[in-house]
């Protein structure tokens, strides 16, 4: 296992990509056809929507060598950020 997915997933809690922007995790799935674990993500900007992102992406490092000048040391951070979202 890698040290990425020693990593859990908080459902109904707000995220911070490397990039800066928020997103609210809003569940989990199984892709039908790889049985591959998804993130179920909601953008908390813009037209918002939902995502999905596979689970070892969405926990994993930021790219350094693609990425150098970030100072998240992973792709997306759990933030102290209470949610006012009800999780089912």
């Amino acid at each position: 296992m890698t040290e990425e997915l020693n990593r859990t997933i908080a459902i109904g809690r707000v995220y911070r990509h490397f990039k800066g922007n928020y997103y609210l995790v809003e569940g989990l799935a199984c892709d039908a056809d790889t049985a591959q674990t998804m993130v179920i993500y909601r953008p908390l900007y813009g037209e918002s929507g939902l995502w999905v992102r596979p689970l070892e992406e969405f926990l994993s490092k930021t790219d350094r060598d693609k990425y150098p000048n970030t100072d998240q040391e992973y792709r997306f951070d759990l933030m102290e950020i209470p949610s006012k979202a009800k999780v089912f």
